[in-house]
């Protein structure tokens, strides 16, 4: 039988959750336990996002529990408050096992108690909640109290406890600020009193462990005991310093107890930093997240009508051949192309904090999409079809790669990034910023390769920068891009074909298909080979092939990127950037313009990373779960910077620039 013949295992856990705790709640007056305990103890935000629910997109309190039983982000029949056990038994404990096999990540839940029984250890829990998280696999705990006051914390290995004041007050309804707060000085004061009975030695875990409002929030995590200090944490599955993940709470449990990790828990344990830590700094992480929430929807739908209009007159301009509109539409181009770019430096400012932030953070991206643009025209390079272009996708690929290589900040809470609250990505390269940067590094080596007068030397320096690119979007400890890689390996290779005046045939992109699918499986396989705490994703994938879970992911994954269709400010955007792309520009007699063919003459090598970007785009639409997104993006940086470069080229350039622009 589990655990009779095995010494326990060393050490105390006791966790703590708090479910709807927010770091905003906390104050040295309404909630003094919880704020001592946070001056002295290692710090973070808590993304709790589980299997949301349908229609509601928040995790519930069930859920939450779930997911700390698991490892894995599990679900729950609805959101109410948990049943509370009857005897030692979690009720309807098989209606929730069958329930997360619906589910696609099939969390198994019991995993946390399981392992701790399992190694000899003795598990409490106290509160129907914390029942949830400390059962074993058939739903029962060695103990079970309705209140700390009838427990001896001492003979236990894990002892999981709950205070849920602030959700049991959300989920009757109608709780108002003035409720919240009381019902927040409620749970300090239960969470006082478990604190009060933990023996010294004993490693605490707190994690405000599900939302308590209708809208999903970044939460509190706390950890001291052995191994942590005062500081902000991180963590393996997050890379960011004050940031870490529900299922995390699951890993470091069993760290702290020094059992090994189940395979089907994904999180990886908390560690201490030297960062300071403030609640008060915490708490605007999650009001980055709030705002971001509130204005994606409407830039998104700004952005789209605004690249719709500047579509249609340019097409009425170019049609009409308007006199003395040409340069206006360049500057308007270039700006407009370094729009993507910008909205992930936007991040350097912290826009979201003050009053108007959607004011704020349109006149922030526009900002540097000037100061971008100003550097565009402000060398000698202006004057050749290609100077502007280069310096926007310059910006827009270094940037982004640099990103990656210190972190990935500027993606955190990017109107074009991720957002922690949604937990689908927390570093490396995201789809959107995949875009930019995929389509910016094609460019900006077409410009490069423009500029360079021996074409030996420019295919030499396209395909030294190209592979680093391509390199830091696949390297784990980077851009950690599953999808990417294969689509840009695609692009870049149709690129260099097309610049080495190539053809480019159907077994050559297949051999070079072949080729980008080799290589991102080499990339799992050595992040595969590594100790499993330090996986990534790509690891993580390689492991569920062999465990004949990839299915599931993959038709998740395809059913997310088919769902982005019907997303239709972004294929709108798509549409009509690709109907402008070859209706307009590439169209010269039937729009009795001849834009594009005369910048191709004029700069050959434009054609070469057009088509180049825009075959890593459409690919990249096909193998990822963003979809859409990607194009989207794509043409929203390629499009109008092409633009940009077909007016200059029809627009005779100063004498002087002749002897300026070198030989193509």
């Amino acid at each position: 039988m589990p655990g009779t013949a095995l010494a326990a295992p060393p050490g105390q856990v006791v966790i703590i959750g708090v479910p709807g705790l927010e770091w905003a709640d906390l104050s040295s007056t309404r909630t003094p336990h919880l704020w001592k305990l946070a001056e002295n103890a290692g710090d973070a935000s808590l993304s709790t996002r589980a299997v949301p629910l349908e229609g509601r997109g928040i995790t519930c309190p069930v859920a939450g529990w779930l997911t700390v039983s698991a490892g894995q982000r599990a679900a729950s029949p609805g959101c109410e408050a948990p049943a509370r056990p009857t005897g030692n038994a979690v009720p309807d404990w098989r209606a929730l096992v069958a329930l997360q096999q619906q589910s696609s990540f099939q969390a198994g839940i019991g995993t946390l108690g399981q392992a701790v029984q399992d190694a000899g250890g003795r598990v409490a829990a106290v509160g129907p909640g914390a029942a949830l998280g400390a059962a074993d696999i058939s739903g029962n705990v060695t103990t079970y109290s309705a209140t700390i006051d009838d427990l001896d914390l001492t003979g236990y290995q894990l002892v999981v406890t709950e205070a849920p004041e602030i959700s049991d007050a959300w989920l009757a309804g109608g709780m108002t600020d003035r409720g919240r707060e009381q019902a927040v000085a409620a749970a300090d004061a239960t969470v006082g009193a478990i604190l009060a009975k933990v023996p010294q030695g004993a490693t605490i875990l707190v994690g405000g462990i599900s939302d308590a409002r209708t809208a999903a929030h970044l939460h509190v995590a706390m950890a001291t005991g052995p191994g942590f200090g005062k500081g902000l944490l991180t963590a393996a599955s997050t890379r960011q310093v004050g940031l870490v993940t529900i299922t995390d709470l699951t890993a470091t449990a069993l760290t702290a107890l020094a059992l090994p990790i189940p395979d089907g828990v994904v999180g990886r344990a908390w560690t201490s930093t030297a960062g300071p830590a403030s609640p008060t700094d915490l708490a605007d992480d999650d009001l980055a997240s709030q705002v971001l929430r509130d204005v994606r929807e409407l830039f998104f739908f700004s952005l789209v009508m605004i690249q719709v209009v500047f579509y249609a007159v340019a097409a009425f301009v170019m049609r009409r051949q308007v006199a003395g509109a040409g340069r206006a539409m360049m500057i308007v181009g270039v700006v407009s192309g370094a729009v993507p770019i910008s909205t992930f430096l936007a991040q350097l400012v912290p826009w979201w904090s003050v009053a108007h932030p959607m004011p704020a953070l349109v006149g922030t991206i526009l900002g540097f999409a000037l100061l971008i643009a100003a550097v565009a025209f402000a060398g000698p390079w202006r004057r050749d079809p290609l100077g502007p272009l280069g310096v926007v996708a310059g910006v827009s690929s270094i940037a982004l790669l640099l990103d990656v290589m210190t972190g990935s900040s500027l993606q955190v809470n990017a109107v074009t990034g991720y957002e922690p609250v949604t937990g689908g990505r927390f570093y490396g390269f995201g789809n959107m910023a995949f875009a930019v940067y995929s389509t910016g590094t094609i460019l900006f080596l077409a410009a490069a390769a423009h500029f360079i007068r021996r074409r030996t030397l420019a295919l030499v320096f396209c395909v030294l920068y190209g592979l680093l690119a391509i390199a830091a979007d696949g390297w784990p400890s980077w851009g950690a891009d599953f999808g990417g890689v294969p689509s840009f390996v695609l692009g870049f290779a149709v690129f260099l074909l097309l610049l080495a005046g190539l053809r480019v045939s159907v077994t050559r992109l297949a051999l070079i298909a072949v080729a980008g699918a080799a290589l991102i499986t080499a990339i799992a396989l050595a992040d595969w080979s590594r100790p499993k705490e330090q996986r990534t994703h790509l690891g993580a994938f390689v492991q569920q092939v062999i465990d004949g879970e990839a299915g599931g992911v993959l038709a998740r994954k395809l059913g997310a990127m088919l769902g982005t269709l019907g997303n239709w400010p972004l294929t709108l955007l798509s549409l009509v950037a690709l109907a402008f792309l070859f209706l307009v520009l590439a169209r010269p007699r039937e729009m009795k313009v001849a834009a594009l063919s005369v910048a191709y003459e004029k700069a050959p090598e434009l054609r070469a990373g057009l088509i180049g970007a825009l075959t890593a785009a459409f690919v990249g639409f096909l193998i990822n779960d963003s979809g859409i997104a990607i194009p989207a993006m794509a043409l929203t940086v390629a499009v109008p910077l092409t633009l940009a470069a077909a007016v200059r080229a029809e627009t005779p350039p100063p004498p002087a620039a002749a002897t300026e622009r070198p030989a193509p």
